[in-house]
């Protein structure tokens, strides 16, 4: 089975909830990336790969949700989570 690719809107931390406890050991998905707009200077950063769990070693990339549509394109995102 293919992966799906994923990518998480959320505020105040509900994106990151919704990953620990839907996405983090779901091996039907493929979570690349977060978007962020209410926290300055978050995007850029990572999700740390202490909190991603075995399945994103290297954390999970955070971007402006500006590049929305360029993420949705590139990364052939099929599902954008809204949390």
């Amino acid at each position: 089975m293919e992966k799906i690719n994923v990518l998480i809107m959320g505020a105040a931390g509900r994106d990151f909830h919704v990953f620990n406890t839907y996405f983090r050991n779901n091996e039907k998905y493929n979570v690349l990336g977060f978007t962020a707009a209410q926290i300055p200077n978050i995007d850029g950063r990572k999700y740390p790969k202490e909190l991603t769990g075995e399945l994103y070693p290297d954390g999970i990339d955070i971007y402006t949700e500006d590049d929305l549509e360029k993420l949705i394109k590139e990364k052939d995102i099929k599902q954008v989570i809204f949390a």
